[in-house]
């Protein structure tokens, strides 16, 4: 990827701010997850701007959707800071396994590498449910929840490592997802990529400075392995019209019934 390849991913620039369209299979920046990749996307959108560039936040490599950057160190305070304070709403779409409730709140310490454990919780709502005629593990059918996730916390790999907790993995996770079903998308389905999109952002302004919206259409990846999973129509379903600006609700805390604390 290029600097002129970030203007077909590019979503909102000022002085201060760039907001880009992660595709799938990209670094945020150099990964000792793999220290001889070239797919780091920090240096096309340093390119692109003609500045360096600051990651406000990150994404996993495998994760697509928006992502910001700070063009200069004053603005990277003042992000980092919104995003310590929990003044930022994150939207994620993505596939999981099974039939999930209509709505919840995972609320699941997370632990490092490194051992330290941190306090990490996600909510989620139900938007739709398939069926599909692939035989899976134990049944001649295999089921599937298109969901939308909200973490309250920044941990790493999140919403995946909590989807498993809640044995609802998404589909063609690796490794926190299910091996036997992965093996069926692969086998049957040619499905080999995970779908986790970051869909939409609000950044809410201290000292009732308004907020910030941004809105990532869906990659045609996570369109077409939708298609396969029983999920249509998704590219109007979740078009750029429908989110002009406003973000679409989410589970509130005393929701009932189907919003359960799960630890």
């Amino acid at each position: 990827m290029n600097a002129e390849d970030i203007s077909r991913i590019l979503l909102f620039e000022d002085d201060d701010l760039v907001v880009v369209n992660k595709p799938y299979g990209y670094f945020v920046h150099k990964s000792s997850l793999d220290a001889t990749s070239d797919q780091i996307l920090m240096y096309p959108v340093r390119d692109y701007t003609g500045c360096h560039v600051y990651p406000i936040h990150r994404l996993d490599r495998k994760t697509t959707g928006i992502l910001l950057f700070a063009k200069n160190k004053s603005a990277l305070a003042h992000y980092n800071k919104l995003f310590e304070d929990r003044k930022v709403d994150k939207t994620y779409l993505t596939i999981c396994r099974g039939y999930l409730p209509d709505s919840g709140t995972i609320d699941y310490a997370l632990k490092l590498e490194s051992g330290k454990v941190q306090d990490a919780i996600t909510s989620f709502k139900l938007i739709e449910k398939s069926e599909i005629p692939v035989e899976g593990q134990k049944f001649p059918t295999s089921r599937f929840s298109l969901a939308e996730f909200y973490p309250e916390t920044g941990r790493m790999h999140q919403i995946r490592k909590h989807a498993a907790h809640i044995f609802h993995p998404i589909v063609a996770d690796r490794p926190h997802g299910c091996n036997k079903l992965n093996k069926v998308l692969i086998e049957q389905m040619d499905i080999h990529r995970m779908v986790l999109h970051a869909l939409s952002l609000e950044i809410h302004q201290s000292n009732g400075a308004g907020s910030q919206y941004f809105f990532a259409p869906l990659p045609i990846e996570f369109i077409l392995t939708a298609q396969k999973l029983g999920f249509n129509d998704l590219n109007n379903k979740y078009s750029a019209s429908l989110f002009s600006g406003q973000p679409k609700s989410k589970p509130a805390a005393d929701q009932s019934p189907g919003n359960d604390s799960i630890q």
